[in-house]
């Protein structure tokens, strides 16, 4: 008799977890299913656990292909339990390629091809279907995002979109996504919400338009440069009852959650002021130095050096100023915004061709946070005190890119929970598109001057 083991999660038991059953059970004679415990599953990174695990093992055990069904809890049981049941083959799907090669020393392994297009009528116990992803854009932030979706349950990759076929359809065969478009309307009428990871300068017609076809957007910061612009998504998502979110991932990250808690506890007393930097050496050449309208440093990492300032000081700032650092084509290598308020004020830099200590301080009247480089992973942050020796330390998780917990949040926005979202409000959203176009203006007139003095 061959034996045949394969593990999962199984949460919303569909049609592409009955495929990859019934080709394990294929494989051999007798199939072994374990199903992975929630806490196990966090431990792994894996977000948005819906269904109990009785119930996830209820659902292999009704399918038919599974002869023996077991959990597994902890880190090393694989091997365990290929030793113990004398497993033949051990497979999982495609999507897995390679992270598995080191059970070759025990037994066969196989990985299977990933079921696409998964139907979005097979829904969850709880009335919540699976959501059809598409990826607008197949850049380097598209590539590492796909990478984190496999982390978070209940939405899937259908439909990969670029302009210029021929990127789409490179894209598509690494990723292994057979469908690939230069047509929006075509992506359109196959997805459910939509991803948008093209240049800068793209985004709010992509999402605008995503948005009149009623489909949910999760688009890369800055979303868009003018709070009227903002201002007139949000409206159109509301009328077409869609999730908007900004892709800032420190936004729903644990540890950046964690920092805001303390930092609006009271242990450093009233926040008067905050300092963030981002700042990384970009080689001449790529899209951040090239594009004279949209590259920059600001308009790179300025979303990140507002996001706490923002988030702890408000949304109605009394004044924003810029002081810039520009090349020759008039995009900004090095960039301090300041902001005023009536009872604190904020300072950002941000940077393509300057470096800095990339650190962020919140000061407040009691004592002050602070979160070394890079503090928009918010691993670890420190609260320091008028006596030197008191210090108070905080460690936090973060998984892989981060992409998991932004994703995450959509997924939990788009199942209805959107009254109760809080890590990136649209309000905060508008506020941080109202600060980029007071720069781009400011930027534009800086431009127009260089050009008047080479004139002359």
């Amino acid at each position: 008799m061959k034996t045949v083991i394969t593990y999962g999660t199984f949460d919303l038991f569909h049609e592409g977890h009955y495929k990859l059953l019934e080709r394990a059970k294929a494989l051999g004679d007798y199939l072994i299913v374990g199903v992975t415990t929630e806490q196990y599953d966090e431990t792994r990174g894996k977000l948005n656990l819906v269904d109990s695990l009785s119930e996830r093992i209820h659902n292999v055990s009704s399918c038919g292909f599974a002869d023996e069904v077991i959990v597994e809890d902890h880190i090393g049981q694989k091997v365990e339990d290929i030793i113990k049941y004398k497993v033949d083959v051990f497979t999982v799907g495609s999507d897995w390629v390679g992270k598995f090669d080191y059970l070759r020393d025990y037994c066969e392994v196989v990985y299977l091809p990933r079921t696409e297009n998964v139907s979005s009528s097979l829904l969850r116990t709880n009335g919540h279907s699976i959501i059809r992803l598409g990826i607008i854009g197949t850049g380097r932030i598209a590539s590492r995002f796909i990478n984190e979706v496999r982390y978070v349950n209940g939405i899937e990759i259908t439909g990969i979109y670029n302009p210029h076929i021929d990127s789409a359809a490179g894209f598509a065969q690494r990723f292994g996504f057979p469908f690939h478009t230069d047509n929006f309307d075509a992506l359109m009428g196959c997805v459910d919400a939509v991803y948008i990871a093209s240049p800068h300068g793209t985004h709010y017609e992509y999402a605008k338009k995503a948005l009149v076809a009623k489909k949910h957007v999760l688009a890369e910061k800055p979303m868009v440069f003018s709070k009227e612009k903002a201002v007139e998504l949000y409206a159109l998502a509301k009328q077409n009852r869609c999730v908007l979110l900004e892709a800032v991932k420190t936004a729903y990250c644990p540890g950046f959650n964690q920092l805001l808690g303390v930092a609006r506890s009271g242990v450093i007393g009233s926040i008067r002021d905050i300092e963030a930097a981002f700042t990384r050496l970009i080689q001449p050449g790529r899209r951040e130095w090239d594009d004279a309208v949209f590259g920059g440093g600001f308009t790179e990492y300025g979303t990140y050096v507002l996001l706490p300032i923002i988030k702890l000081l408000g949304k109605d700032f009394e004044d924003v100023q810029f002081s810039s650092i520009l090349a020759e084509n008039g995009i900004d290598i090095y960039t301090k915004v300041s902001l005023r308020y009536k009872k604190g004020m904020a300072l950002g830099k941000t940077g393509v061709g300057v470096k800095t200590e990339g650190q962020l301080v919140i000061a407040g009247t009691n004592g002050y946070i602070l979160a070394h480089s890079p503090w928009w992973l918010t691993k670890e942050f420190e609260v320091h005190y008028e006596d030197p020796n008191k210090v108070d330390r905080y460690t936090a998780s973060y998984l892989g890119e981060g992409f998991r917990y932004e994703l995450s949040e959509f997924v939990y926005l788009i199942n209805g929970y959107g009254d109760r979202s809080y890590k990136l409000t649209a309000g905060e959203s508008t506020a941080i598109a109202d600060v980029f176009g007071r720069f781009m203006s400011q930027r534009k007139a800086y431009v127009e001057r260089m050009q008047e003095d080479q004139d002359h």
